[in-house]
């Protein structure tokens, strides 16, 4: 006994269509090569003064005083430009800041030197906008004064950066002063 199987006409035309396809499968991506990284040039090493501090060149600005909500605060700096050094009286923290610009790494110092002597401070970076090392001091501390009676500057440096010798205006006094009172 025969069996005989009738398949569907819509079927029947599907799988002649499906056989009759020319169309070749899309051929696989081509290996693109590895992509090569250039390493970042290393920072230009930075030029610090030479000899004495007290010898050094003093920086260009001048100094400013204002008063504020939070005490007063005196900047250095070129005119219409950002601070280069700057001293604030924080009267809520009981605190004198000392900011330069420019970012410090994590374990760094600055150094103020004044005709009279040096001292060495633990530095944090200030995390503003601009990028300042900052150190905070007690409104008594002896450094403050040896800078106020520094013999015309004073020199800030500070781990990473360019060490600068700035002139001595009373703007800096005033602020010590301030929140010493």
């Amino acid at each position: 006994m025969r069996i005989t199987y009738i398949l569907p006409t819509s079927l029947l035309s599907l799988a002649l269509l499906a056989s009759c396809s020319t169309r070749e499968p899309a051929p696989a991506p081509k290996p693109q090569p590895p992509e090569v990284v250039t390493p970042a040039p290393p920072p230009a090493p930075i030029l610090q003064p030479t000899g004495d501090w007290i010898d050094w060149p003093l920086a260009k600005g001048d100094w400013v005083y204002r008063t504020d909500e939070r005490g007063s605060i005196a900047l250095f700096g070129p005119p219409n430009g950002d601070a280069t050094f700057l001293v604030r009286c924080d009267r809520n923290q009981n605190k004198i800041f000392l900011s330069r610009a420019g970012n410090v790494a994590r374990g760094g110092n600055m150094t103020l030197r004044a005709s009279s002597g040096l001292k060495n401070f633990p530095a944090r970076s200030s995390g503003s906008d601009a990028p300042y090392a900052a150190i905070s001091l007690a409104p008594d501390e002896y450094i403050l004064d040896r800078i106020a009676f520094s013999r015309g500057r004073f020199a800030v440096q500070t781990s990473g950066l360019m060490s600068i010798a700035i002139p001595i205006w009373p703007e800096f006094t005033r602020v010590v002063e301030d929140c010493r009172s």
